[in-house]
């Protein structure tokens, strides 16, 4: 039965997905009418399956129609809808008196040093006005770099001048030394700015405060207080008025340390997301760095994708483009040359490489001051909170309903002459009541309705979600994983297909060269140059130094050689080097005067080489059919060129050999140019497109890269929790289809057929019903473009998948953008990249984003828990206190001890049960359907079952306990009514504490499993008993409670106790597949159908 129970668990299955729901008993309803039932719902302003992309109309529309207690705090994490008009009238002022707001800030930051004796880590160093051993002034070095003054670098003698001054070498760089670079930030600052603070625990507490119904509550008091004190006294009189008080400066106090952890959690994973690591030249040796050690006369290699660090002035750069409109506003993209060298920082690089000499570093930059005059929106909706938002407000209008009728009920029977009170004694009599006892009693009617109010009303539902997204998010970290978007973190739960790449995820990303073609036959070793002519050695030298984005670097000392770039360039610089490859040499006797930088549309890069004066040789590299498909000739192993025609067909099947055996196979090949063919000036040199036909084949080699330890397993669990891995890359078929068997992708050879495996081309031609239709059977895609990757999410998600994408490169920056998560790469992702995803892989291990769908699980499961268990309460305490007031005229559970209660349901219950830990049970479950309701079948019986019981067991003993508890003999009536009312509070409060461990699984037998790793719920539970001790014990008199004996906390531990095997019980009841809101939209539905017709 246990396993019948998990079919239909928690976690509702996906509208996508299967569902084998046995409790239901075999429905005959189609999966088309129950997409229908759960359909979108244009007129349910909470219903919005999707925020990444929302209208700020859509997020207003929903705050609107919200049920809110306190805005302040329930809107505290949502985004900003003035954000952007207010980031662009700052980017404006900057732009327009950027000077004078550096000067006031660096006037602040003076002061702030003299007063405090010494600058915090988050500000910047203010700069002395001495530049030290520098030859150049920092304010002319800053000037000259704002107004982007060509003359006055020309003054200086141009980058080359700025750099002597600035004592850089443009080739090595600054030198790698910590005193060196601590110079260089006392003499022109460091690349920080001083951050905005945060709000500090007061402003946590003042929110708190903030809520209408606490408010009221303590009006309430001090009325009660006021009153109590003139009628009896200031010993017994401040008790009632004083209680109430206290417990609501103890909900407020407890509700502002839990959002105060909750912001400093999301501060630090700020701090983490700005901190950039990029690759600066320092010494001859590129080395990592974090954005933050930038400092001015740095030289910075930029590639595309990249963020410009810092403001600088461009050494030598080929086709490089920026895209400026994160400063500018404008969206063009800017091409620098020496004509126009200025960089900005903050700006992305959109095509081309170069390097850079930083100018400005920190609040001397138009982007540190921009970044110094807005504080970090952390802000952000998830659909989960928009849902729990409108649920909230069904329960609010629920709760303001009841708490009236209780208020109409109690002041009628009050009013009539038939309560009560303890003593047994008519409360009200006409004409002999006065006027301040009628006040007196009204005020504590009206307390006990705005209390139900506060229980009614789940303020802290919505801000569960923020809660164990914060949870969540520290915890992924340690999974490898940064959360940029908190939507995507509840959003990869519903992920029904990840589209995953190849190189770096599913594979190491530790490429080596094991197989090499060269001289028209295979080489016996790879890297040995024996068999080779040393012209064909010489050529593919020159084409590998100077073909690529790497480095290589000989220390002085003579240890052993480094090898930067990345993975691909790195496999092919070492085997060149074992060929004797001389970098150095080769790079300073001839000159790059023009390159075409990798691409990953045309899938090879090439450079022009001058050597000399009269020589120009025109190197190519880039995927080995492609390079071959434009080669005339190849080199043979005596330095002669030979046609390669008769040769194509051994090369071909060389590569595809290579390829079955999961190889990348890349080519190089080369041409000459006559000079006089080549353009003169730099301006037609800058649009010359490199000729790409006539080559001579020079080698293929290919490159092992293999796969990542345990990724064969992370797909099986992927496989069966109902998410389908897709494969997309770039490579060839042949590699592609070797790597999906070799992962597990593919279970067999037979399910590699077209258009299960398909070229990116082929699927780019179809038309867009076509490419719908086939992106469902797709799980390879090989040769694919950035844009192949977009088509391709766009059909998913228009065929109902929730889609995961990761991407490394800035052209899949659209595809990230697209998806409903886009996952980009830690490691090997460029800034753009970055930019556009929602979660970076810290590691670029598809194992980690495995952990982040088991993550995403977590965070649905625990807001359902806490959802079951919060519901259990309300019902219970409503359903309770409703019934005695209109019999008896009283409620068992005081406003205090309501209060208390809340503070069990709404902040202490969230801690305990959002931030449990995700288990390998959630990895067997189909993706929740972003249609499915937050209640669902199973929580409906849960809570149900355990209300029934709660309200059953109370009422009795309401209505029959000083019989049943044996008091009605007492002598003291009062002494005995406040002992059944003591028990009935210690009684529910036991429930609670008890149906918290129900709530951990609801949809399994075992609820103690996993408990021990979950040490925060275990203490919450133990402070909650304790406290439970002392407020019935020590705090009689102000919690309206008398000290019980042991046989009837015995017996209060026992009813608490029995809601154990009632739940497992009540999970073998079986439940309707049609999930329980269905029927509850149905007449409203029909309702606005008829008004509408």
């Amino acid at each position: 039965m246990s396993t019948t129970s998990s079919s239909n668990g928690l976690l509702p299955t996906s509208m996508s997905g299967r569902h084998d729901d046995m409790e239901a008993g075999g429905s005959a309803r189609t999966q088309d009418e129950h997409h229908e039932q759960l359909e979108h719902d244009p007129d349910d302003p909470f219903d919005l399956d999707n925020t990444k992309n929302a209208s700020a109309q859509s997020l207003r529309r929903w705050r609107q129609a919200a049920l809110v207690l306190n805005a302040s705090r329930r809107f505290r994490y949502t985004l900003d809808l003035n954000k952007e008009e207010h980031y662009e009238n700052r980017r404006r002022m900057i732009r327009a008196h950027a000077q004078v707001i550096r000067a006031a800030l660096l006037f602040k930051l003076a002061g702030e040093q003299q007063t405090s004796g010494a600058v915090g880590s988050s500000s910047p160093s203010t700069p002395s006005p001495s530049t030290g051993n520098f030859d150049i002034d920092l304010e002319k070095l800053v000037s000259m770099t704002r107004n982007q003054n060509i003359s006055t670098l020309q003054q200086y003698g141009g980058v080359k001048g700025v750099a002597e001054k600035l004592k850089t070498n443009m080739e090595q760089g600054i030198e790698e030394d910590e005193k060196e670079v601590t110079d260089r930030k006392n003499a022109f600052g460091s690349n920080t700015y001083p951050k905005k603070k945060g709000k500090s625990f007061y402003m946590f507490l003042w929110e708190a405060w903030q809520d209408l119904t606490l408010i009221i509550l303590i009006i309430a008091a001090v009325t009660s207080l006021a009153l109590g004190i003139k009628t009896e006294g200031l010993k017994e009189g401040w008790l009632d008025g004083g209680s109430i008080a206290f417990a609501v400066l103890l909900v407020i106090i407890v509700t502002a340390v839990s959002d105060y952890r909750q912001s400093l959690q999301f501060q630090n994973l700020n701090d983490e997301k700005r901190n950039i690591q990029l690759e600066v030249m320092r010494g001859g040796r590129t080395v990592k760095i974090s954005i933050y050690d930038v400092v001015v006369g740095d030289v910075i290699p930029l590639r595309i994708g990249d963020q410009v660090p810092a403001d600088g002035v461009l050494i030598s750069g080929h086709s490089l483009a920026i895209d400026e409109s994160s400063m500018t506003g404008e969206s063009k993209i800017v091409n620098k040359d020496q004509k126009s060298p200025f960089l900005m920082s903050g700006c992305k690089v959109a095509d081309g490489v170069g390097n850079m000499l930083v100018t400005g570093v920190g609040i001397n930059t138009e982007w540190g001051l921009l970044m110094a005059s807005i504080s970090e929106d952390t802000g952000e909706e998830t659909p989960l909170q928009v849902r729990l938002n409108g649920l909230a407000t069904f329960i609010g209008i629920v709760g303001l309903t009841v708490a009236l009728v209780v208020l109409v009920a109690l002041l009628v029977r009050y009013f009539t002459g038939t309560t009560q009170d303890s003593s047994g004694a008519t409360q009200f009599v006409k004409g002999t009541t006065s006027i301040s006892d009628i006040v007196d009693d009204c005020v504590k009617i009206f307390t006990i309705a705005v209390t139900i109010v506060v229980v009614a009303v789940p303020e802290g539902l919505p801000l569960a979600v923020t809660l164990t997204l914060a949870y969540s998010m520290r915890k992924m970290m340690a999974d490898k994983a940064l959360v940029r978007r908190l939507s995507a973190c509840e959003t990869m739960g519903s992920a029904t297909t990840i589209c995953s790449d190849k190189t770096g995820t599913l594979t190491l990303n530790q490429m080596t060269v094991v197989e090499t073609y060269a001289g028209g036959s295979k080489m016996d070793v790879a890297d040995n140059p024996s068999g080779l002519h040393p012209k064909l050695v010489a050529l593919i030298s020159e084409g590998v130094a100077q073909n690529t984005t790497g480095n290589v670097f000989h220390p002085k000392d003579g240890g052993e050689v480094e090898i930067s770039g990345s993975p691909t360039e790195k496999a092919i610089l070492s085997w060149a080097y074992k060929l004797g490859m001389k970098f150095d040499t080769i790079r300073s006797e001839s000159a790059i005067i023009h390159a075409f930088p990798f691409n990953s549309e045309k899938k090879r890069g090439g450079v022009a080489v001058l050597r000399g004066d009269s020589e120009v040789f025109i190197h190519w590299k880039g995927a080995a059919e492609i390079v071959l498909a434009c080669c005339t000739q190849y080199m043979d192993s005596n330095g002669t060129l030979q046609p390669i025609d008769s040769q194509k067909e051994f090369f071909r099947l060389a590569i595809d050999a290579m390829a079955k055996n999961s190889l990348r196979c890349v080519a190089i090949a080369c041409r000459t140019q006559e000079l006089n063919k080549v353009p003169k000036e730099q301006e037609d040199l800058d649009k010359w497109s490199l000729p790409e036909d006539e080559l001579t084949l020079l080698a293929i080699v290919g490159i092992k890269d293999p796969c990542r330890p345990g990724v064969r397993e992370a797909v099986r669990i992927c496989t069966s929790a109902g998410v389908k891995v897709r494969m997309v890359t770039g490579d060839n078929l042949q590699t592609a289809k070797a790597i999906a068997l070799e992962c597990g992708i593919f279970a067999s050879d037979t399910e590699a057929v077209e258009p299960t495996i398909i070229e990116g081309k082929v699927f780019r031609e179809l038309s867009e019903k076509e490419r719908e239709q086939v992106a469902k059977r797709i799980t390879v895609m090989g040769r694919s473009s950035p844009n192949d990757k977009l088509l391709l999410v766009q059909a998913l998600r228009k065929n109902g998948d929730v889609v995961a994408v990761t991407g490394d490169g800035t052209n899949d920056a659209p595809a990230l953008h697209e998806a409903d998560i886009g996952l980009s790469m830690g490691i090997s992702g460029t800034e753009v990249a970055k930019e556009s995803s929602d979660i970076i892989i810290l590691d670029d291990n598809f194992a980690s984003v495995v952990k982040v769908v088991r993550w995403g699980r977590s965070v649905y499961a625990n807001i359902q828990k806490f959802i079951q268990f919060q519901l259990t309460v309300n019902v219970a305490a409503l359903i309770i206190n409703v019934v005695a007031a209109m019999s008896s005229g009283d409620v068992p559970l005081k406003a205090v001890q309501l209060l208390w209660v809340n503070l069990i349901m709404d902040t202490l219950g969230a801690l305990a049960l959002a931030t449990e830990p995700p288990t390998d049970h959630l990895m067997h479950r189909t993706p929740v359907g972003r249609r499915e309701p937050l209640i669902t079948n199973i929580m409906w019986r849960n809570l149900l079952v355990q209300s029934l019981y709660q309200v059953a067991v109370l009422l009795v003993l309401n209505f029959a306990g000083l019989s049943i508890l044996g008091l009605s003999q007492d002598s003291n009536h009062a002494h005995a009514v406040e002992v059944k009312n003591t028990m009935i509070f210690n009684a529910f409060v036991m429930c609670q504490i008890f149906n918290e461990f129900n709530a951990r699984k609801p949809d399994e037998m075992n609820v103690f499993s996993g408990v021990s790793k979950n040490p925060l719920f275990i203490a919450i539970v133990g402070v909650t008993f304790v406290l439970q001790i002392i407020i019935v014990t020590f705090l009689g008199e102000f919690a309206h409670t008398v000290a019980l004996s042991w046989q009837l906390w015995l017996a209060s531990i026992v009813i608490g106790l029995v809601s154990w095997p009632l739940a497992v019980v009540g999970k073998l009841i079986p439940v309707p597949r049609t999930p329980m809101s269905v029927y509850f939209k149905k007449p409203f539905r029909k309702y606005r159908a008829s008004r509408s017709a």
